[in-house]
C-alpha cells in the first residue's frame, strides 16, 4: 500500500503507540506467535458491517484475534424475530454479550449487559440506536430509549462496558444469565440448563450459566462469568423468574430467568464502567482473567492494545495500485478469518493439557479449503497451533473434529476434513506438529466407524470401506464419497511422507472410490456422465437432481454440477471420465452460464479454476473477474453467502490476488489478479510479492500473456509451495486477449506419469 511521509510529531504518536501496545502485551493478551510490529494503522480499512446483511452473519462488536471473547450487541428485528448470530441491520438493541460466532448462527449470545433508565420491566429491555459505529476492538452506538451512549472493547478474555447515562433516578446495568441466541425447542436450538448469581458486593456479580444444543447439537457447555463495576450501586437486586428481589445468592433450574441489576442515581453525562471476564473453567478464573488481562479501569488503552494486535496480524497483507473498495474489502476479509477459531489455550474444562486448546471450529467442512492454506502462507505458527490442538482433541475425545463449538464435536457435514487440513500442513513442511499422532487421528477417521455419525467421524464407513461407495443406506452418500475418497487420498500423503508404504498405497487406491458413483451413460443437459445414487445392493438409484441438497440428501449443498467434478486429486482422470479437455471446458461454460455454480457455499470453491486443469485457464480468469463483480462488494450485503468463520473471506483474498491453493496438496493455481501489486507476508520475515503488469482498473486486461518467478519464466498455471515459502516474487504480464500461455502442461493429478502422491515437501521432510 502507499503511504505519504508522515510528520515528525505523527511519528512521535505512532512510536508511543507502538511502544505503548508492547508494553500491554502481557495485560491485553498472551496470544502465541504474534508481535505488534505495525506503525500504520491498518485497521482503518476494516469495516466490521461488511457481510452483515443477506446471510453473511458476520461478527458486529469488538473482539481482538482468535479471542474468546467477541463482545457486541444482540439484536431483534422490529417485528420481534431475534437474530441467530446477534446483529440486525434493523431493529432493536436487546443487550451486549459476550460469546458470539462469525459468519454462522446457531450458538452463544452468552452473559447479556444491557444498560436501562427510568423503571426496570424485566420484560421490556430493549432500545432502537442511533449514531451506530463499530471499527476493530471498538463498538459504540447511542441507545435512543434510554439515552445511553454505549461503548465497548475487550481483550481475549474480558468484555470492557463504557456507558455515558443522562440525569436519571432510576438508572441501571443488568446481566441477563439465562439469555441466548436460538433459544427454543427445536432439535437444534439452544436451551438453557440452569444458572447461579451471586452479588459479592455493590459493584461485583459471579457465577455460571449453562446450556445445551445449538447448531452443533453439543452437549452441556459452562459458561462462568464475573463483572465488576468502577461505581458502587446505590442498591442491588437479582431475579428468578419474572419478579426483582433483594436475595443476594439465586439458583435457577432450566428455562427460569434468573440475572441481576445494579442501581444508581447518575448525573447527566456520568460514565459507568464495566469489566467482565469470561471463563469455561470457574467463576474465579473469569475474576482473575479480569485481573490479569484489563487491571486497570483505561477504556483507550485495552482499546488501543487491539488495535494493536490487530494492525499487527493486518500488516500481513499490503497493497499498491488497489481501489478503496478492493483495500475495504480484502482488511475486512482479512479481520474476518482471524475471529475464528478461538483461542481457549487455558480455558479447557474437559482436560489438562500442555498442547494448545482451539474451540469454534465452525466448521473445518469450510475452512479446510481457503482459510487454513491462507493461515499456512501467513501465520504459520498460529496453523501450527490450531492443528496441535485438533491433535489434542483427537488424544481426548477419540476424533478430529470437523466441527467444533461449546467444547463439544459436532456436527459433520461431509468428509473427515482435518485430515486435508493435516496433509495441508506436512506437504508444506510446517513444523512443531506430532504428525505420527495426527496420522493415527486420520486413520482412526478412516477405519473406525463413529457412534454418532452426524457429531465425528465418517458416516457410512462399513459400506464406503467395502464396497467403495456410500450408499442410499446413509445419508449425503454422494458427498461423502466424493470427499471421502479425496480424504483418503490426504492419508496416503501423509503415509507416504511418514515412510510407511502399505498405508500410502491402500489410501491411494481409495482416492478414486469416487468412481464408483460416476455413471458414464447418466445425460444431463446434453452432458454425459455425473455421480448417481447406488441402492444398498449396489444397483443404479434414480438420479438425484436437487438443487441444493441437505442433511438427509445425496448431495450436501450442492449439485450434481458441482459434487461429479470434484476430484481434485486427479483432475486428469476426471477429465478423461468426461470426455477430454474441450468437453469438459464446455461443461463448466455450461455450469456458470446456466447458473449452476453456487458461490455462496464453499463445495463451488473450485470449480472457477478447474479451467486451469484442461488448458484454459484464461476462461479461468472470466470466472474469477466475473464472481469477483458481481458476488463482492464492500457494503453490508457484500459476502454472497454465510462467511462460515471466514471461508468466503478467505476464497476473496486468493481470489483477488490472482491465486488459488488446492488445499491438502503443495499447488497453487494462478487465476488472474485484480490488484497491480500485492504482497503477503509469510511468517519467516519473507513475502510473497504478484506483481501484474499493464492490469487496468477495469479488469479489461485480465488474461495473463506471459510470468516469471524469482525471475525464471513460468510457463505453467500453477507452481509450488516451495517455490514461495522463503519469498517469491511472481509478475504477471497481463493482455486483454487470452494467450497461449498456461495451456501446455496441467497442474498434477494422480494419474500423471510420475503421481503427485509421494511428492511431500520439495526441501525435504519436515522435522516433527
Amino acid at each position: 500500500m502507499r503511504h505519504l511521509p508522515a510528520s515528525p510529531s505523527r511519528w512521535i504518536q505512532l512510536r508511543r503507540l507502538a511502544a505503548t501496545c508492547i508494553a500491554l502485551w502481557s495485560i491485553a493478551t498472551p496470544l502465541v506467535g504474534a508481535k505488534v510490529q505495525s506503525q500504520v494503522d491498518y485497521t482503518r480499512n476494516v469495516d466490521p458491517f461488511i457481510g452483515v446483511d443477506w446471510g453473511g452473519n458476520t461478527f458486529v462488536g469488538s473482539a481482538i484475534p482468535y479471542g474468546v471473547v467477541k463482545v457486541g450487541p444482540d439484536m431483534q428485528t422490529f417485528d420481534g424475530r431475534r437474530s441467530g448470530f446477534g446483529y440486525s441491520s434493523s431493529g432493536v438493541i436487546l443487550g451486549f454479550s459476550h460469546l458470539h460466532l462469525s459468519g454462522a448462527q446457531g450458538k452463544y449470545g452468552n452473559i447479556l449487559v444491557a444498560p436501562v433508565t427510568g423503571p426496570l420491566d424485566l420484560n421490556d429491555i430493549k432500545t432502537p440506536r442511533t449514531d451506530e459505529v463499530n471499527r476493530v476492538g471498538y463498538y459504540a452506538a447511542k441507545l435512543t430509549r434510554y439515552q445511553v451512549q454505549a461503548e465497548l472493547t475487550s481483550s481475549r478474555r474480558v468484555g470492557f462496558h463504557r456507558y455515558t447515562f443522562p440525569a436519571s433516578q432510576q438508572s441501571h446495568i443488568t446481566i441477563n444469565v439465562a439469555s441466548a441466541l436460538s433459544l427454543g425447542t427445536d432439535w437444534q436450538a439452544q436451551k438453557f440448563l440452569g444458572a447461579e448469581v451471586h452479588l459479592t458486593s455493590n459493584h461485583e456479580v459471579q457465577g455460571v450459566a449453562r446450556f445445551t444444543g445449538g447448531w452443533n447439537r453439543g452437549g452441556e457447555y459452562k459458561v462462568y462469568y464475573y463483572m465488576t463495576l468502577d461505581t458502587p450501586a446505590n442498591a442491588t437486586h437479582t431475579w428468578s423468574g419474572k419478579d426483582l428481589t433483594t436475595a443476594q445468592d439465586v439458583t435457577v433450574g432450566a428455562n427460569t430467568p434468573v440475572g441481576a441489576s445494579f442501581d444508581f442515581a447518575t448525573k447527566a453525562n456520568q460514565v459507568i464502567q464495566a469489566k467482565v471476564g469470561i471463563s469455561f473453567i470457574s467463576a474465579e478464573q473469569a475474576k482473575h482473567n479480569v485481573q490479569q488481562e484489563v487491571p486497570a479501569w483505561n477504556f483507550a488503552t485495552v482499546r488501543n492494545a487491539a488495535t494493536g494486535l490487530w494492525n499487527s496480524e493486518l500488516a500481513k497483507l499490503s497493497l499498491s495500485g488497489e481501489s478503496d473498495s478492493q483495500r475495504r474489502q480484502l482488511y475486512t476479509a482479512m479481520y474476518h478469518i482471524m475471529l475464528m477459531p478461538t483461542d481457549r489455550t487455558g480455558e479447557n474444562p474437559d482436560w489438562q493439557s500442555s498442547e494448545p486448546y482451539y474451540d469454534d471450529f465452525y466448521c473445518i467442512w469450510d475452512t479446510f479449503r481457503t482459510s487454513s492454506p491462507l493461515l499456512t502462507l501467513i501465520s504459520p505458527d498460529r496453523q501450527r497451533d490450531i492443528l496441535r490442538a485438533l491433535i489434542d482433541i483427537y488424544r481426548h475425545t477419540g476424533y478430529m473434529p470437523d466441527a467444533r463449538s461449546g467444547n463439544d464435536n459436532g456436527r459433520t457435514q461431509g468428509g473427515s476434513n482435518a485430515n486435508v487440513v493435516v496433509a495441508d500442513a506436512w506437504v508444506k513442511g510446517l513444523k512443531g506438529i506430532d504428525y505420527e499422532t495426527a496420522f493415527a487421528a486420520m486413520v482412526h477417521d478412516a477405519e473406525v466407524p463413529p457412534t454418532d455419525q452426524q457429531k465425528e467421524g465418517r458416516g457410512g464407513l462399513k459400506d464406503y470401506n467395502e464396497k467403495g461407495f456410500v450408499t442410499l443406506a446413509d445419508e449425503r452418500s454422494g458427498s461423502r464419497t466424493a470427499e471421502y475418497s479425496y480424504d483418503d487420498f490426504a492419508i496416503s500423503e501423509v503415509a507416504c511422507g511418514l515412510g510407511k508404504a502399505k498405508e500410502a498405497a491402500l489410501y491411494a487406491s481409495r482416492a478414486h472410490n469416487f468412481e464408483h458413483l460416476w455413471d458414464k451413460d447418466m445425460s444431463v443437459e446434453g452432458f454425459k456422465g455425473f455421480m448417481r445414487p447406488r441402492n444398498p445392493d449396489g444397483s443404479w438409484a434414480p438420479p438425484y437432481l436437487v438443487v441444493r441438497g441437505t442433511w438427509p440428501d445425496f448431495f450436501y449443498e450442492g449439485d450434481i454440477w458441482t459434487y461429479s467434478i470434484y476430484a481434485p486429486q486427479d483432475m486428469r482422470r476426471l477429465i478423461e471420465m468426461a470426455g477430454g479437455n474441450e468437453a469438459f471446458a464446455h461443461r463448466l461454460d455450461w455450469t456458470f452460464l446456466r447458473r449452476h455454480f453456487d458461490v455462496t457455499n464453499e463445495p463451488g470453491f473450485l470449480l472457477p479454476v478447474l479451467y486451469n486443469y484442461a488448458g484454459r485457464p484464461d476462461k479461468t480468469a472470466d470466472i474469477v473477474h466475473m464472481t469477483l463483480e458481481k458476488a463482492f462488494a464492500d457494503n453490508r450485503a457484500g459476502i454472497p453467502g454465510n462467511d462460515d468463520s471466514g471461508a468466503m473471506s478467505s476464497w476473496l483474498i486468493f481470489s483477488t490476488l490472482g491465486l488459488f491453493p488446492i488445499a491438502g496438496q503443495d499447488v497453487y493455481l494462478i487465476s488472474t489478479p485484480s490488484i497491480p501489486d500485492a504482497s503477503l507476508s509469510l511468517g519467516n520475515g519473507k513475502k510473497l510479492r504478484i506483481l501484474s503488469k499493464n492490469l487496468d482498473p477495469d479488469g479489461l486486461n485480465r488474461y495473463v500473456q506471459s510470468a516469471t518467478l524469482n525471475g525464471v519464466d513460468l510457463p505453467n498455471s500453477w507452481f509450488r509451495h516451495a517455490q514461495i515459502k522463503d519469498g517469491a516474487t511472481l509478475i504477471l504480464t497481463m493482455g486483454s486477449a487470452p494467450s497461449d500461455w498456461g495451456k501446455l502442461i496441467p497442474p498434477p493429478s494422480m494419474s500423471d506419469t510420475t503421481s503427485p502422491v509421494c511428492s511431500k515437501v520439495q526441501s525435504g521432510t519436515p522435522s516433527m
